[in-house]
């Protein structure tokens, strides 16, 4: 054998080895990457059954408007409030098939809590989940018939760290918001 036919044989099997990583490669990315959009990653921490509500706090002080939410972040879509969970506590609601992620910025609901409500969506989520539509001028929901009470699944995927209660939802006037 040559050196130059040598030389050929070695590049020739370094060439099938480099091709076979890259291959591998791109197939664990690219198996990572639909594993992480399909959702199947998310550690399941807590899951339940409740009634949510909507709200919308632009610190605008109109249509019953309290302010700007607990967690200091801006209202936006995701946002919910609940009586007893860490604020920015992370996770997802289930209505009638569709599936939205919110975290924990803000408190409430109040006195609905006692009644089984225990978690406030934003307006826009309970929006989209419910069909209806976002309404700027009275911070409200538009084109559900009325309806501000819906039936969800949720699933926590992450805790917040700050005050509340990691657990199944209380109501608000137990304190477990500030534990």
């Amino acid at each position: 054998m040559s050196a130059c036919s040598g030389l050929r044989s070695l590049a020739l099997r370094s060439l099938a080895l480099l091709t076979a990583s890259t291959t591998c490669v791109l197939t664990v990315t690219c198996c990572a990457a639909a594993r992480a959009d399909s959702g199947t990653d998310d550690k399941v921490l807590l899951k339940g059954s409740t009634t949510a509500s909507y709200f919308w706090d632009d610190s605008s002080g109109r249509a019953g408007d309290t302010g700007l939410p607990a967690s200091g972040k801006p209202m936006q879509k995701g946002l919910a409030a609940s009586p007893s969970w860490p604020l920015l506590t992370e996770g997802y609601v289930i209505y009638k098939g569709k599936k939205l992620p919110f975290f924990v910025g803000d408190r409430g609901p109040g006195e609905p809590s006692s009644r089984g409500v225990m978690l406030d969506l934003d307006a826009k989520t309970f929006a989209e989940l419910t069909g209806g539509s976002f309404n700027s001028d009275t911070l409200g929901v538009d084109g559900v018939g009325g309806q501000g009470h819906i039936d969800i699944d949720y699933v926590i995927t992450k805790w917040g760290d700050g005050p509340g209660k990691k657990n199944y939802p209380v109501p608000f006037s137990t304190g477990a918001w500030s534990e």
